[in-house]
C-alpha cells in the first residue's frame, strides 16, 4: 500500500513538472495579470458536464517605470524623461460553459479604468520637449479587449470510488480579441498607449494545464501558456508572454478553500513604432507569490480573495511592478 501510494505521488509530480517545464521564454505586456484565469475565476471542477458558471472580478493593479524616448537623430539615443506610474482598476465578467466531460469554453470580458501620472526628470528643455505627457494625472476608461478560451481535456485518468477522476490534462486555445478601446483621445490628441484599455490587437494563446487529486481536500494544479501578440493600428506591439502557474488547493472544512500558488511570467520588450525600436523600461521576468481564499456562501455562489504578490523579478530597464488584488464572485447556474 505504501508503494503504491508512493508510486502515485510521483506520478502527479511528474505530470505537473512536465506541464510548467512546458513554457517557453518569452514576454508579456507592460501591465498585465499572471496567473491561470480559468482556475482563477472558475475553480477546478471545470468539467461538470452541461454546467454554467458565471464570475465577476475585480482587480487592483499598479507599476512604475521609467519614461523613454528617441532623441530623433540617426543613431537613436535614449533620452531620461522622468518615470510614470500607472493604477488600474479592472472589473471582468467571465462566462463558462462545459460541453459534454470534455470541453469548456469561457469568454471574458475586462472593463478598465487607469490612472497615469508623470513625473518629468530634472532636465532641460530637450528633455520635456521629449514627454508625450506633461507633468501630471491623466485617467481613462473603457472597454478591455474581450478573449475568448477553449478547453479540452486530451488526458484523464479513471475514475476511482469517491475522488471520481484523479487527474486531468487539458489542452488551451485562446484569442484576445482588437475589440476593446485603443483611440481615446484627450484635446484632440490620442492618450499614451498605456491609457488604452485595449491594446488593438488580437493575440493569440496556447497551452496545457492538469489538475491531480492527492486525497479528498487538497488538489495540484499546474498551467503553461504562451502569448503571441499583435501589432495595432498605431505599430505599437506588447512583448509576446509565456506564462505559468503551479498551486495547491486545500478544503479547510465544507465550506472553506485556501490556494497557495506561484505564477511566473518571462517577457520580451515592447514594440513601439513601425521600425522595431523597442522601449527598454517594458519586459522580464517575475515571480510572484499568490495566497487566494474560496469560500461557498450557498452552494451555488463562491466568494474569492487574492493578493498576487512580486516575490522576485529581473525586469528590462527602469521598471516596478506593485501587487494585484482581487475580489470575485462565482457563479454555478446548472449542471
Amino acid at each position: 500500500m505504501s508503494r503504491r501510494i508512493s508510486l502515485w505521488w510521483f506520478e502527479a509530480l511528474a505530470v505537473v513538472s512536465a506541464i510548467v517545464a512546458a513554457a517557453e521564454p518569452a514576454s508579456a505586456c507592460s501591465i498585465c495579470r499572471c496567473g491561470d484565469p480559468v482556475f482563477n475565476s472558475l475553480g477546478l471542477n471545470i468539467y461538470s458536464s452541461g454546467a454554467w458558471r458565471v464570475a465577476l472580478d475585480w482587480d487592483h493593479l499598479s507599476k512604475e517605470q521609467g519614461i523613454w524616448e528617441e532623441d530623433g537623430h540617426a543613431t537613436a539615443l535614449e533620452i531620461d524623461g522622468g518615470r510614470e506610474s500607472i493604477v488600474e482598476q479592472r472589473v471582468t465578467a467571465t462566462v463558462a460553459a462545459t460541453l459534454g466531460e470534455r470541453v469548456a469554453l469561457m469568454a471574458r470580458v475586462p472593463m478598465s479604468q487607469r490612472v497615469l501620472e508623470t513625473e518629468p526628470s530634472h532636465a532641460d528643455a530637450l528633455h520635456a520637449r521629449a514627454l508625450h505627457a506633461e507633468a501630471g494625472s491623466t485617467t481613462s476608461d473603457g472597454l478591455g479587449d474581450p478573449e475568448l478560451v477553449a478547453l479540452v481535456r486530451i488526458w484523464g485518468s479513471p475514475f476511482r470510488g469517491d475522488l471520481g477522476r484523479r487527474a486531468w490534462v487539458a489542452a488551451q486555445l485562446g484569442v484576445k480579441t482588437s475589440w476593446g478601446e485603443n483611440d481615446l483621445a484627450s484635446g484632440g490628441e490620442r492618450l499614451d498607449e498605456h491609457l488604452q484599455p485595449g491594446t488593438g490587437a488580437a493575440d493569440w494563446t496556447g497551452g496545457f494545464s492538469t489538475a491531480v487529486v492527492l486525497d479528498p481536500r487538497s488538489t495540484l494544479f499546474a498551467s503553461a501558456t504562451y502569448r503571441e501578440t499583435g501589432t495595432n493600428d498605431y505599430d505599437y506591439r506588447y512583448g509576446p508572454a509565456a506564462l505559468a502557474a503551479l498551486g495547491l488547493e486545500r478544503k479547510l472544512g465544507d465550506r472553506v478553500s485556501a490556494v497557495v500558488e506561484f505564477d511566473y511570467r518571462d517577457s520580451e520588450q515592447d514594440v513601439v513604432d513601425a521600425d522595431g525600436t523597442r522601449d527598454p523600461n517594458t519586459g522580464g521576468r517575475i515571480v510572484y507569490f499568490t495566497p487566494r481564499l474560496a469560500w461557498a456562501l450557498t452552494p451555488q455562489l463562491v466568494g474569492r480573495l487574492a493578493a498576487q504578490l512580486p516575490l522576485a523579478e529581473s525586469l528590462h530597464g527602469d521598471q516596478d511592478e506593485g501587487p494585484v488584488f482581487t475580489v470575485g464572485l462565482s457563479v454555478l447556474l446548472g449542471d
